[in-house]
């Protein structure tokens, strides 16, 4: 079974960018919602809980906004935006911040990968 993938924001640059690095890949099935529904939010949280992982590529509120509309407690959260990256209970990308900050990547990571794989 493949992993499900939705980027919110999917037609901003850096949803574009996500995209063009993982559309061709074989194992992963990404999720597109429609242009014309993408501010929908009946549609937004449709998509946000059928994918095991979704990147949110939104402006702050809207990455708020799309993190409240998650019931699934199985989709795993990448946000391209500042709003959670203080925020308890969120892990932060950037291991080269300390070895502590890299175990806590690789934890959330390995939670995520036996969670979803």
């Amino acid at each position: 079974m493949k992993t499900k993938v939705y980027i919110d924001g999917q037609s901003g640059t850096t949803g574009l960018e996500i995209y063009e690095r993982i559309g061709k890949r074989e194992d992963l099935e990404l999720l597109r919602i429609d242009e014309d529904k993408r501010h929908d939010p009946a549609e937004r949280k449709k998509f946000l809980n059928a994918a095991d992982i979704v990147f949110l590529c939104l402006p702050d509120a809207g990455a708020v906004e799309a993190v409240s509309m998650i019931e699934n407690p199985e989709v795993r959260v990448i946000d391209a935006s500042t709003a959670h990256r203080t925020a308890e209970g969120w892990t932060y990308g950037f291991p080269e911040l300390s070895k502590e900050q890299r175990r806590a990547i690789r934890d959330a990571w390995e939670f995520s990968r036996q969670t979803i794989l």
